[in-house]
């Protein structure tokens, strides 16, 4: 099968925004997709030939960036970046008349945003596939590169045990979407008041009914590491929320994944982060660079994952 009749057997939604646009069996070929082109790179070397990408980033990045320059230049494709950390969306001129304007000349809308809003502002008005590169709500490309990460390691992930520790927020979110529609059992432990929102928990589980996913939402971490097959953390202090620092570190103490926590999890659990880490707060240096992570291993798949998405949404 070549690379052009693999995106092309999918129909998929325009836009990559939450996690949520894709069916079950969608999301699970992208994933195969996503092995393959990690396999046979030189099947995908030219898939992207004329294609250009504009990257619109109002936050800082490292692996967003650097994997979406990197993962189309090496399909042959071009990308343009156009850095709006000074300033935001919106201000200069309309976000609608900035994706009309970049519909004219480019083929993909990559941006990494403060609000959620402005994506799905940006969608509605350009005719070109626009996705989420971090938004406050979700990070469907993260998620995706988790779930690859953990199928390379584990095989099927149907009935897989996740336990996710720490903020109910954008990472959270789209683990949750994804979790939905790959069968996954998913535990979410945060405080009460830092839970994910209802109305993703809600959505999900419907979606789950399906694939026989489990989403569950716990208080004690103990409980939802308890035989776990992946533990997962991120940030307490998400970019945006740097007012609440003082007050989050206090709350999520009691949430760091440790030496200790990490023992609850099945002996051949793995340790999942999206980095950037802060040692010392949500997780320990012993665990994030202990034989257990797959940090880095996430990091890696960012790329290819993405690589699987442009192909799909740029290839028609």
């Amino acid at each position: 099968m070549t690379a052009t009749t693999l995106s092309a057997s999918i129909l998929l939604a325009n836009d990559l925004l939450t996690g949520s646009e894709w069916s079950p069996g969608q999301t699970r070929e992208l994933l195969r997709l996503t092995a393959d082109i990690k396999a046979r790179p030189e099947r995908y070397a030219t898939s992207l030939c004329g294609k250009f990408l504009a990257l619109i980033f109002e936050k800082p990045s490292l692996r967003t960036r650097v994997t979406f320059e990197v993962g189309i230049q090496s399909m042959g494709g071009s990308v343009v970046f156009l850095d709006h950390t000074q300033a935001r969306l919106g201000e200069r001129e309309s976000i609608a008349d900035v994706a009309r304007n970049l519909e004219r000349w480019v083929h993909g809308i990559v941006a990494r945003v403060y609000e959620q809003r402005v994506l799905e502002e940006m969608a509605v008005n350009a005719g070109i596939p626009v996705i989420n590169a971090l938004s406050d709500k979700f990070h469907p490309c993260q998620a995706l590169a988790d779930f690859f990460t953990l199928e390379e390691k584990f095989g099927s992930l149907r009935g897989f045990k996740l336990a996710y520790v720490g903020d109910g927020n954008n990472v959270c979110h789209s683990l949750i979407f994804l979790a939905a529609r790959l069968g996954v059992h998913l535990r979410i432990a945060t405080p009460p008041n830092y839970a994910p929102a209802q109305e993703v928990v809600s959505e999900a589980k419907r979606a789950a009914r399906e694939t026989r996913a489990k989403i569950e939402l716990f208080s004690d971490p103990r409980e939802a590491v308890a035989g776990a097959q992946g533990v997962y953390t991120d940030a307490w202090t998400s970019m945006g929320f740097e007012a609440e620092e003082k007050v989050r570190n206090a709350v999520f103490t009691p949430y760091q994944v440790n030496r200790e926590l990490m023992a609850l999890a099945a002996p051949e659990a793995v340790f999942l982060h999206c980095l950037p880490a802060h040692r010392g707060s949500e997780v320990t240096a012993e665990v994030l660079d202990g034989p257990q992570s797959a940090a880095l291993d996430q990091s890696e798949n960012r790329m290819y994952v993405q690589k699987a998405i442009l192909q799909m949404l740029l290839c028609e």
